[in-house]
């Protein structure tokens, strides 16, 4: 049974921040060190799995991916469906499962409100119970803080009931009618989906995010790409070096065992598409003309992916069965112009439009213009600062269950290198 400590003493040499997986992959990889440490949470653990995701939620890479320090799906955790995709409740239960295995000493319900570099080396770390001071603070809370809403949302007809996909559980909560959902990355195109199977009328503003396969040539893409190399590739090599960062995610569910996200097929299923909204008026919603060239994007992304693993099928001699040609079963006739949210019978809007990272709490000058972090694979130009969980931090898997022990495993190394002295001290004490 986990036991959140009630206090702490004032110094700790490393503070996590944070209690996710992240936080606790570094916990595990701590105490091996020997290492003291303490994690403050601002709420509890697994909070953001279980509180800020849909009912339906579901990861969309496979179980077996999930692998922490001391800890996989397929191993220690027992799991029965490596190939399937966890819901958010078994997600909840697999994060409270290592907890127990990790028991970290951890404060719960604490938030950090400010970390600042002190002159003398370390940091003082002010909480919602206290200050503390630390040698080293290593900040886990991933890059998604801050909903997005767009300015044009100020716009739209006060009396329409507007929510972030971050509050967005269900179809039964919306108010009735139809739903504009605006963004069609992984969460807005798997909302919209969650909305269409419930019987409501769906009409979905697509972006510029791509999609991927599920199933190409007898086996998950993602158990292709993983063979080929392709999360492992660090992003000093990635042909879009550091602006791969700035990518949208690509489109596809794990629901029902998972299965490709084709924004065509949705339409031919009575879900209305248009491109990227631009602007409000009255009960009239105008868009760009450029769902058409969005479509045909991602097609193209999806294709170049089924390329890449039929390269690799080809040069390593693997008997892997076909797959007919992609066609596009559907296409706008015109790209439309205009939603009259009033004669569409539109009862709610949903902002599927992503997050803004906010670190304003730390003092140490490692920001960029956009407040992205300056590192190198999670350690900060600041002595002692040390950040993990962000997309691309070092590979693809950085900011998910794949990747996160490896980043964790980098980062205690060199804390521990760091205070290997008073580490060899303190044993011969």
């Amino acid at each position: 049974m986990l036991t959140s400590i009630d206090t702490a003493p004032a110094h700790v040499p490393v503070i996590i921040v944070g209690g996710g997986q992240g936080g606790l992959s570094l916990s595990f990889l701590l105490q091996q060190q020997g290492i003291e440490h303490l994690i403050l949470e601002k709420h509890r653990i697994a909070h953001a799995w279980r509180s800020e995701r849909w009912d339906s939620f579901c990861l969309v890479t496979p179980n077996r991916q999930c692998r922490l320090p001391g800890f996989s799906y397929v191993g220690e955790y027992g799991g029965k469906d490596p190939h399937g995709f966890m819901l958010k409740h078994e997600i909840v239960d697999f994060l409270e499962a290592y907890a127990r295995l990790v028991n970290p000493p951890i404060r719960e319900g604490v938030a950090v409100t400010r970390v600042k570099p002190r002159a003398q080396g370390g940091f003082v770390v002010e909480t919602s119970d206290g200050a503390y001071t630390a040698d080293k603070v290593i900040v886990a809370i991933s890059g998604y803080h801050t909903p997005i809403v767009p300015r044009v949302g100020a716009a739209m007809p006060a009396t329409l009931p507007q929510i972030h996909s971050l509050d967005y559980r269900n179809p039964q909560d919306l108010p009735e009618g139809g739903v504009l959902v605006v963004g069609s990355g992984q969460s807005g195109c798997q909302i919209a989906e969650d909305l269409m199977l419930a019987g409501r009328q769906v009409h979905l503003a697509v972006g510029d995010a791509p999609r991927a396969p599920r199933v190409y040539r007898g086996r998950d893409a993602t158990d292709w790409l993983e063979e080929m190399g392709h999360y492992d590739m660090p992003i000093t090599e990635h042909p879009s070096s550091e602006k791969v960062r700035q990518n949208e995610n690509h489109y596809l569910t794990g629901r029902d065992g998972g299965r490709e996200i084709d924004l065509r097929k949705f339409a031919l299923r009575g879900m209305k598409l248009y491109g990227m909204l631009d602007g409000v008026e009255g009960h009239t919603v105008r868009f760009r003309q450029d769902l058409t060239a969005h479509l045909d994007a991602a097609d193209a992304t999806y294709l170049r992916i089924r390329k890449t693993i039929d390269d690799y099928i080809e040069r390593e001699g693997i008997d892997a069965p076909q797959e007919a040609d992609y066609a596009p079963c559907w296409a706008p006739e015109r790209d439309p112009e205009s939603l009259d949210l009033a004669a569409q019978g539109i009862g709610s809007v949903i902002w599927s439009t992503g997050f803004r990272m906010d670190f304003g709490f730390i003092d140490a000058p490692v920001f960029d213009g956009r407040g992205y972090p300056g590192h190198d694979r999670g350690i900060a130009a600041h002595d002692g600062l040390y950040f993990i969980g962000l997309p691309w931090l070092h590979t693809w898997g950085s900011g998910r269950f794949a990747g996160v022990a490896r980043d964790a495993a980098h980062i205690v190394e060199h804390i521990a290198g760091a205070m290997a002295p008073a580490l060899r001290q303190t044993a011969t004490a």
